[in-house]
This record gives structure tokens, sequence and C-alpha cells, in this order.
């Protein structure tokens, strides 16, 4: 498969990019979602029922549309990373990660030598089964997106650093996950989550990031986007099959 020459030139000029998340493991949901216009879409295996099975199936669907497909694998290990781009991702969302060591690492499994310890096999789906391999290799260190989540008060002390990590391209804030550890549980309006968030994308700007988030609140939109992130999620599909269905329910059972 060809890679897109200019999504990471994109989401590294800060360009505004919407995405959702898709974490039922369904290859339907992914491609309706594709197909709806979002920009990029991340298919969700850390906290996701999917596995390796589903998998290929919604990078196939992805495929059908224009969306840019992301993985987020379940932890930050190398054998992680050559399976999903071995299969076709074309990024990779990185969880938990919050130490300069831990971001290095992400970036080399997700390149090959001698720009990082990605194993080379020429016949995967991500080179077109051996017929685009050539050019995968030559520019997939130029082209894949690597997507660094922040998540933790330790990853926010170090975030300049991480932010300085060459190939880190986006530093993505998972809200739920962070206020927990920041102790302020789900109070992403609050003032000390605000700075933290500030921190977070003064840092990307600061070395030439993206700063990303996921946010469920229509209304959180615009107030991200002032504080500096182009690189946001809104929602998810298990979220807008439960509201959904929620709101069918209290519509039949109205009196």
């Amino acid at each position: 498969m060809k890679l897109p020459p200019d999504f990471r030139k994109r989401v590294l000029a800060r360009e505004w990019l919407g995405g959702t998340f898709l974490n039922i493991g369904s290859s339907v949901t992914v491609e309706i979602a594709g197909l709806a216009g979002f920009d990029w879409l991340l298919i969700d295996h850390e906290h996701g029922p999917g596995g390796e099975d589903t998998m290929l199936h919604q990078l196939q669907a992805a495929a059908a549309t224009p969306a840019f497909p992301i993985v987020r694998i379940a932890v930050n290990e190398t054998a992680r990373f050559k399976r999903v781009l071995d299969m076709g991702a074309l990024g990779v969302m990185v969880p938990y990660v919050s130490t300069v060591a831990e971001t290095r690492a992400a970036v080399s499994a997700m390149r090959y030598p001698p720009h990082g310890v990605r194993g080379v096999a020429k016949f995967n789906r991500g080179a077109g089964f051996g017929g685009d391999f050539e050019e995968y290799y030559a520019h997939a260190h130029e082209r894949l997106v690597t997507v660094i989540q922040i998540e933790t008060v330790e990853a926010i002390k170090n975030i300049d650093e991480i932010a300085a990590v060459d190939g880190a391209d986006v530093l993505f804030v998972g809200p739920t996950d962070l206020s927990y550890n920041m102790g302020i549980r789900d109070q992403l309006e609050s003032a000390q989550f605000t700075e933290a968030l500030k921190k977070v994308s003064d840092a990307a700007k600061k070395h030439g990031k993206a700063a990303g988030i996921l946010v469920h609140n229509n209304a959180l939109v615009p107030k991200v986007r002032e504080l500096g992130y182009t690189f946001t999620a809104l929602g998810s599909d298990g979220g807008a099959v439960r509201n959904g269905l929620l709101g069918f329910v209290a519509a039949l059972k109205a009196k």
C-alpha cells in the first residue's frame, strides 16, 4: 500500500485535524466513521475488545475511506508496533508514556534500521505485500505518525524533554487517565487541569509538534482548540451507539 505523502506534514504543520475513537472492535463502524468525514481514525486496541483478528479487517475497512488510520496499542512494546504496522496501520498511538527513554523506544520501534529497530519483512500488507516495499522502506520514517500519550504527572513534568524527541509527532493527552493521576477525577475544566493542558500545548508548539486530545463533550472542542490543540478526537463509536440507543429507548418509553 502507498504511504500518504502529506498527512504527517499536515500534523507537524499543526493543521486542524479531527478524528474519533473506534473502540468496539467493529470493521463496520470503522468504515462508517471513515466515510463520515473524519481526517483520522483511532482504532483502539488498548481498551477496546478487538484483537489481531479484528484489527486486519478494521484496517481494510479504513483503507476504503479517505481517513488516516492510527492504531492504539496496549503497551509500549517493540513487537506490538511491528504487528500493527505490518498489517497496514499508518500511525501508532502509544499509551502511558512518561519519560524520554520511553518516548525514544516508541519512535525507534516505529522505524526500520538505520533509523530504528523495527523488524524488516517485505511481504506484509503495509508494504503492499512486497510490491511497494522499496518505497515503503525508504519513506516510512518520514510518513508514519507516532502519537505519544501523556497520561501521568511524571509525563507532565518531563513534557519539554518528551516533546524534543525527534519522531514524537503528537503529544496526545488522555484526559481521563491524566485527571485521575492528578487526583482531580474528570475535572477537565478545572484551572489545574487547564494548566496541565497548556504545558503540553506549549511544549508541542516549542518543538514543532502537534498537541492532541480526546474530548467527549462537544462544548470542549472550542476550548482545546483555543489552547492550541490541533489533533483532536471527539467521542467514540461505542459512545455514539450507546447514546443513540438510549435516545431510542427514551422515545419509546415516553408517556
